[in-house]
């Protein structure tokens, strides 16, 4: 049981489920980090945290050319209709759905959202994923909060989160300081940063924040580059590894 991540830059994500790859906040040709071109990405579904132009800059000409379905709130879901997008799958905050190789929970986020119009966003969330028996967490863009601990807490089946992804930028997220505490509150297996490095107002030194996890939680914080990858097993050592060929390409 694994899936395997990888960091497109800034906070794009594709996540392989082993039953169909997931793309998290589509941000690619206006993005000075990403690995990849929005004509060059694939999926099976778009999983959307906000509305905010930096993860939906490329959501529409995606969810058109891939026929993908988009999973996001109402209003997310009522502006992409007005794009001519129409499979599309709105929820609101606590809602779980079914999505390729298992479900997605739209989690609670501490943040603003607007649409690229400036019509109004709806409700920032987090992504929680149970996916090829992997438990992983997107927590979006997001100001720490306390409700992390309930987020980390083991389920029904006694499993605990297998990884977390979490904003280190500060300035529009919570920083590397709040960010060490939000990994000590979900109390994942792997910790792994994103949101940062992509404009100098959010230019962070991830490797020293990894290193600050690992040693003040026990979390096992890894860095990646726009482009690599990280395995996650449910009992074996996520390792980073090359970039996909033909997935994405490492600058």
């Amino acid at each position: 049981m694994a899936i395997t991540l990888t960091w497109i830059g800034h906070a794009t994500w594709l996540v392989d489920t082993g039953h169909g790859v997931l793309l998290i906040d589509p941000f690619f040709d206006e993005s000075p980090t990403a690995c990849m071109k929005s004509g060059d990405v694939a999926c099976d579904a778009i999983l959307v945290t906000h509305g905010h132009a930096d993860h939906v800059g490329d959501l529409v000409p995606i969810a058109r050319r891939t026929g993908a379905p988009v999973y996001c709130n109402w209003e997310i879901a009522q502006w992409l209709g007005g794009q001519g997008i129409d499979n599309v799958r709105p929820m609101n905050l606590g809602g779980r759905t079914t999505i390729p190789g298992g479900t997605a929970k739209m989690e609670l986020a501490h943040h603003s959202s607007s649409l690229p119009d400036g019509s109004y966003g709806g409700t920032a969330a987090g992504w929680l994923l149970d996916v090829g028996g992997v438990r992983a967490y997107f927590a979006g863009d997001t100001a720490l909060f306390d409700d992390m601990a309930r987020i980390g807490r083991r389920d029904a089946h006694g499993r605990s989160l297998d990884v977390a992804v979490v904003p280190i930028g500060d300035l529009f997220t919570m920083g590397p300081e709040d960010a060490v505490e939000a990994v000590r509150l979900l109390a994942p297996q792997v910790a792994l940063p994103t949101h940062y490095d992509t404009w100098p107002p959010i230019r962070q030194d991830a490797a020293a924040w990894a290193l600050r996890v690992t040693e003040s939680t026990g979390t096992d914080a890894r860095v990646l580059r726009p482009g690599e990858r990280i395995r996650i097993d449910v009992v074996a050592d996520p390792t980073p590894t090359a970039p996909a060929p033909g997935r994405a390409s490492q600058r």
